[in-house]
């Protein structure tokens, strides 16, 4: 219960924008923030699956295109290789320094899209290549910096139920 709410809780605080809490209007990636925290102690198919859910859940927010599910699945997933091959500790400053480094990697996913969309040329965009990837450097680096600096106010409370929840199973 607590594992759903928590979701939902993110979903409810992606879009807001309180005072100090964004850069360029930019706000802090709460799912991307959930989804490390979720995966530091899971495979990385039970990973992928969670970033294609919270993907879709977040592409339900805004437009379906560019999708959120393919750079979650893709945080998820490298989160979890990490963790297997013990590159990390569990501690908050890594967790802090993986969230930043993967909500790089998850924006950088979104600018691809557009990316492709605008080199496919199906649907006209009103911006050029190099406009996409400009406002790509100001989203990434403001999303990674605001990211990092609240993963630990979300990552320690959930891994505190999470262990708790497993030791009294």
């Amino acid at each position: 219960m607590v594992t759903i709410g928590s979701v939902f809780f993110c979903l409810l605080i992606l879009p807001m924008r309180l005072p100090g809490m964004d850069i360029l209007g930019v706000g802090p990636n709460w799912l991307l923030i959930w989804m490390v925290a979720w995966s530091i102690s899971r495979s990385p198919f039970e990973s992928a699956i969670a970033g294609l859910v919270l993907g879709l859940l977040q592409d339900s927010l805004t437009a379906s295109f560019p999708t959120h599910a393919l750079g979650l699945m893709l945080a998820g997933v490298l989160t979890a290789r990490l963790q297997q091959r013990r590159f990390i500790q569990e501690d908050l400053i890594s967790i802090a320094l993986i969230v930043f480094g993967l909500a790089v990697i998850t924006e950088t996913a979104m600018a691809v899209q557009l990316s492709f969309q605008y080199w496919l040329g199906d649907e006209p965009l009103h911006a050029s290549l190099g406009t996409i990837w400009q406002y790509h450097q100001r989203v990434a680096l403001s999303s990674a910096i605001l990211s990092s600096l609240w993963a630990p106010a979300l990552y320690y409370p959930l891994k505190r139920w999470w262990e708790r929840y497993k030791v009294s199973e």
